[in-house]
């Protein structure tokens, strides 16, 4: 009986170890897949070779490592791939869960390699663009209006490249640079600054009072230093006081006269000034030429001057073969102009 005892044992223990074996050959054949937590791989198309490690048999390692993930569809973006979709992927390419181990993180999130450039970066490329070519030499402040977005590039890049360029901008204290993203010769994004640009100019300031009908004089008027929206040859003070060039100090307008009552340390604007009254060009009995010269219709006659007349002014003029009084402008040459 107990012979009988210990040779069932035996039996038992021999089958155990059997069946141990058979495990153990099994789980070696079987695929075992290790899932890290994040990974960034290179294409936008991450397959379960690129993201996991993976081991088993040689021919079904190289099937599930070409099982397809999903698509990255824009750089910087992250997608998040748990093991129920890893699972379900193997299954459709004919790799059954009953043959898969997974070990490691329960999800994976994957991320493509990319390179930002910053919207500082695009600031600091058209700030240092623009101080080499200013588009007027009075420009004194270069403030960016705001900063553009970062530009996410796929891929590392090995030749990233920033090409700026002035554009043409309708608001006057504005200028705008467009800066394009160059990567191997190829153009692959675009980013615009803008900046509101400060000008150094001068200013015409009145030393004391001045009152209507003065003569502007070095005695009652200085020229200031001063920081302006627009540089000096948009400004009036650059036509009025014809300066040769917008880096030179303008000619002070002396001689002309004030349109009105003027303070201390006022500045002059373009209203405020003006050309003394001219001289009067017709007397009152003058004769004059009166002509029309319009629509190609060219006619002249003599008149009287009823009145004295200055340049641009409307008198009374009494045509002499008609003995007919008219409304006339008096022209620069000395003639007049009927009024119909």
């Amino acid at each position: 009986m107990r012979n009988k005892t210990i040779s069932t044992i035996s039996v038992v223990l021999l089958l155990m170890s059997a069946n141990s074996k058979a495990g153990n050959e099994q789980r070696d054949t079987a695929l075992r897949i290790y899932l890290p937590r994040e990974i960034t791989i290179e294409g936008d198309v991450p397959s379960l070779g690129q993201v996991a490690i993976i081991r088993g048999d040689e021919n079904l390692t190289a099937e599930a490592g070409e099982v397809s993930l999903g698509r990255i569809s824009a750089p910087g973006q992250k997608i998040i791939v748990d093991r129920s979709i890893v699972l379900s992927r193997l299954a459709c390419s004919g790799i059954p869960a009953s043959e898969v181990t997974l070990t490691g993180a329960e999800k994976i999130m994957i991320t493509q390699q990319h390179r930002v450039v910053r919207g500082d970066e695009f600031v600091e490329k058209a700030l240092a663009f623009l101080k080499k070519n200013p588009p007027e030499a009075s420009i004194c402040h270069w403030n960016p209006i705001r900063i553009p977005k970062d530009l996410i590039l796929s891929g590392t890049g090995k030749d990233i490249r920033l090409t700026p360029f002035l554009v043409g901008s309708n608001i006057r204290n504005q200028s705008k640079v467009r800066i394009a993203v160059f990567s191997d010769g190829k153009e692959i994004g675009v980013r615009e600054v803008k900046f509101s640009l400060k000008y150094n100019c001068h200013r015409l300031v009145t030393k004391v009072d001045i009152p209507q009908g003065a003569v502007i004089s070095p005695e009652n008027v200085k020229i200031e230093k001063a920081i302006s929206n627009s540089p000096d040859f948009a400004n009036w003070t650059k036509a009025l006081f014809r300066s040769a060039s917008q880096n030179e100090v303008p000619t002070v307008p002396y001689g002309l006269i004030a349109k009105r009552r003027l303070k201390a340390n006022t500045v002059i604007g373009p209203n405020m000034v003006g050309p003394a009254k001219p001289w009067v060009l017709l007397k009152r009995n003058q004769n004059v030429v009166i002509k029309v010269d319009r629509l190609g219709l060219f006619i002249t006659a003599l008149g009287k001057a009823k009145q004295d007349g200055q340049v641009g002014e409307y008198i009374e003029v009494q045509n002499l073969d008609s003995q007919r009084i008219i409304l006339a402008k008096v022209n620069e040459d000395g003639t007049v102009e009927p009024v119909f």
